[in-house]
C-alpha cells in the first residue's frame, strides 16, 4: 500500500508539475505577471516570494499550479501584464506550453532510459520475461526466467515458435508446457483465453528482452521516434474508441491509474518512469482535445478570437465551459465505474 501510494504521487506530481511548469515559463517569457507558483495543492507548508512571484509548497504533493493574473477578464489586476491583454499569439503559446511540456517529459526520460540501459529488444529466446498477473500463466505456475521446452510435446527453440503455437490453440483448450527453471524441468498445463482486441489465444507472457548499447545521439534519436510512435498509437485507440464503442470498457481513471502506479513501481524505478512517460503522453494528447476547459478547448477560443478579431462573450465561455465540465464529468464517471469493477468486483 505505502510503495502504491508513494509511486502515485511520484507519477501523478511529476506530470502535472511539468505541465504546470510549461505555462509557467512561457507566461514569464510572454511578460505575463505570475502571482504564485505552487508545487502541490491544500494549505502552504514553504512558501517565499521572489520578486513577484510567490513560490509556495502545499500540504498535498499531487502536481502544482500557477496563478496567472488577467486569466479572468473581468478580474485583470495586472493591466497590460495580465494574461487576458496580452496578444493572441502569446496566450495560445501559454496555453500549449503546459500539453507540450507533457510531450517533452517522456523524451527526456525514455532518453535517461536508453542512455542508461541501451535499446531494448525482445529476445528471440524462448524465455519468459514477465508473467501477467490474472492470466492462466500466473495461475499454473509460471515464472519469469522459465525457459520454455515444448508445447504439447512439440520442442521449441525460439519465442516465435512458442507463440505460433500458442496463437494455434482453440479458446479452452489445454495444452502442456514443459519448462526449465534452474536446472529443474517441469512441466504445467495451462489454457488459453482468447483475448478479442488481440484476436487470439494468449497464456499471459512476455518474452525476455536483450539490451544493446548506443550512443548519446543514438538515445536521443530513439527517444523522440519512441514518442512520436506511441503518440500515434495512443491517437488511433481514441480514434477506435469512437468506431467500437464497446472497447471503452478499457478506459482507466484515477483509482486504476493508482493501482497500475503500484504494479509497476513494483517491477523496479526503470518500469515506473517508463509508465510516468507514457501516462504524460496520454495526458498531453487529452488537454489537446478541443473540449471546453481544457487546454485544447482554450486554445480554439483563442483561435476563434483571431479569426473574428475580438474575444467570444463571457456568457457564450461560460456556456461552452459547463459544457465541457459537464462532459468530463462524464468521462471520469464512466472510467472511476471501470476501475470499481476491474478493481474491487473481478
Amino acid at each position: 500500500m505505502i510503495l502504491t501510494i508513494a509511486a502515485a504521487v511520484f507519477v501523478f506530481g511529476l506530470l502535472v508539475l511539468v505541465h504546470e511548469f510549461g505555462h509557467f515559463v512561457t507566461a514569464k517569457m510572454t511578460g505575463m505577471r505570475v502571482d504564485e507558483f505552487a508545487i502541490g495543492f491544500g494549505p502552504k507548508l514553504v512558501s517565499r516570494k521572489h520578486g513577484e512571484t510567490v513560490y509556495s509548497l502545499r500540504a498535498i504533493p499531487l502536481g502544482g499550479f500557477n496563478d496567472i493574473a488577467g486569466m479572468d477578464p473581468d478580474n485583470n489586476t495586472a493591466g497590460e501584464r495580465g494574461f487576458c491583454a496580452k496578444p493572441v499569439l502569446s496566450r495560445m503559446i501559454v496555453i500549449l506550453a503546459g500539453a507540450t511540456m507533457n510531450f517533452v517529459l517522456p523524451i527526456l526520460l525514455f532518453f535517461m532510459i536508453f542512455a542508461a540501459l541501451g535499446e531494448m529488444k525482445p529476445s528471440s529466446e524462448p524465455v519468459i520475461g514477465e508473467v501477467i498477473a490474472g492470466f492462466s500463466a500466473e495461475k499454473a505456475g509460471l515464472k519469469a526466467d522459465d525457459r520454455i521446452l515444448s508445447v504439447n510435446g512439440q520442442a521449441v527453440t525460439t519465442w516465435n515458435e512458442f507463440t505460433d503455437k500458442i496463437k494455434g490453440v482453440a479458446e479452452e483448450q489445454d495444452i502442456l508446457l514443459q519448462y526449465k527453471r534452474g536446472e529443474e524441468i517441469g512441466s504445467v498445463s495451462v489454457t488459453p483465453q482468447f483475448d478479442k482486441r488481440a484476436n487470439r489465444a494468449l497464456i499471459g507472457v512476455q518474452s525476455s528482452v536483450v539490451y544493446s548499447e548506443l550512443s548519446v545521439p543514438e538515445a536521443f534519436a530513439l527517444a523522440v521516434n519512441h514518442t512520436r510512435d506511441i503518440t500515434v498509437a495512443m491517437l488511433e485507440a481514441i480514434v477506435g474508441l469512437f468506431k467500437n464503442p464497446e472497447q471503452t470498457d478499457q478506459l482507466a481513471g484515477p483509482i486504476g491509474i493508482v493501482q497500475m502506479s503500484g504494479q509497476v513501481a513494483e517491477r523496479g524505478f526503470i518500469p515506473l518512469l517508463n509508465f510516468a512517460a507514457l501516462l504524460s503522453i496520454n495526458l498531453g494528447i487529452i488537454n489537446l482535445l478541443p473540449v471546453p476547459v481544457l487546454d485544447g478547448g482554450h486554445f480554439v477560443n483563442l483561435f476563434i478570437e483571431a479569426v473574428r478579431g475580438k474575444p467570444l462573450g463571457s456568457k457564450a465561455v461560460a456556456y461552452t465551459q459547463r459544457v465541457g465540465i459537464a462532459l468530463l464529468l462524464m468521462l471520469m464517471i464512466f472510467a472511476t465505474k471501470n476501475d470499481i469493477v476491474r478493481v474491487f468486483l473481478k
